[in-house]
C-alpha cells in the first residue's frame, strides 16, 4: 500500500492535526465543521497531505490552527491556547484521521467526501478505547460503500472494453480481470509490467488503477 509520506514523520504528524483541531474548536470557539472546512480551503490540508515537512512537523498543532484561521481572511483574533489537560473528543479526531490519510493516502476532501468530520468525531466512543486498526477498518467499510467499484473496473467501463477485451489486450485471462476487479485479488499486488499495461491500454496511469483502500 502506498502511504501518504514516510512513516517517520506520522506520530508527530498526528499530534500536530490532533492538537490543532482542539485548539481550533475548544480555544477559538468555532465548529468542528466550520474549522475544518476552513482547514480544507486552506493551504495547510493540501501541503500537510502530500507530506510538507513543514506541515507534520515544523510546526505545533495550536500554530497550524492560527495558520488555518490567517489563511482564511476572517476576523479572527490571535489568542494563546490554553494547555492541554487532557485529550478532548476533537484531539482525537484528529489523531486519528492523520493515521487513516497516511495509510490510504487519500486527501483529507475525498475523506470528507465519505466521511464527514462530525461523524469521524462521534466515532470516538467506542473507537478511541481500541486499537486504531478497528477505526481504520471502519472507515474502509464507509469507504467501499461508497465507491463500491474499483478503480479497474470504472476506468474500464468509461474506456468501453469489456472485460474479456481487456484480458486479451494485456495478454491475461478474464477470469484474473473479474478477480481485480471484485477485489478477490489486490491489483496492488499485480505485476508491475501487468499495471503498466493495463495503464497504457485505459489511457491513465498506472497509479490511478491502485486502490487506497483495499479488501
Amino acid at each position: 500500500m502506498i502511504h501518504a509520506y514516510d512513516k517517520l514523520y506520522l506520530e508527530r504528524a498526528r499530534t500536530a492535526l490532533a492538537r490543532m483541531l482542539d485548539v481550533g474548536v475548544n480555544d477559538y470557539g468555532l465548529s468542528l465543521s466550520d474549522f475544518y472546512q476552513l482547514f480544507l480551503e486552506s493551504t495547510v490540508a493540501e501541503r500537510f497531505q502530500e507530506g510538507d515537512y513543514e506541515m507534520l512537523v515544523g510546526h505545533s498543532g495550536a500554530e497550524l490552527a492560527w495558520k488555518v484561521l490567517e489563511a482564511s481572511g476572517g476576523p479572527f483574533e490571535y489568542k494563546t491556547p490554553q494547555p492541554a489537560l487532557d485529550r478532548s473528543e476533537e484531539y482525537w479526531t484528529g489523531w486519528a484521521l492523520a493515521y487513516y490519510q497516511w495509510r490510504t493516502a487519500l486527501t483529507f476532501s475525498e475523506i470528507q467526501s465519505v466521511v464527514p468530520i462530525e461523524d469521524i468525531r462521534a466515532m470516538y466512543m467506542p473507537y478511541h478505547e481500541m486499537d486504531i486498526s478497528h477505526f481504520c477498518e471502519a472507515m474502509d467499510g464507509f469507504y467501499r460503500n461508497t465507491y463500491p467499484e474499483t478503480n479497474l473496473k470504472r476506468l474500464r467501463v468509461a474506456a468501453g472494453l469489456s472485460q474479456q477485451q481487456l484480458a486479451d489486450a494485456v495478454g491475461t485471462s478474464v477470469r484474473t480481470i473479474q478477480q481485480y476487479e471484485q477485489r478477490q485479488k489486490s491489483i496492488n499486488r499485480a505485476a508491475a509490467e501487468t499495471v503498466f499495461q493495463m495503464a497504457r491500454i485505459l489511457y491513465c496511469s498506472p497509479e490511478r488503477l491502485l486502490e487506497k483502500v483495499e479488501g
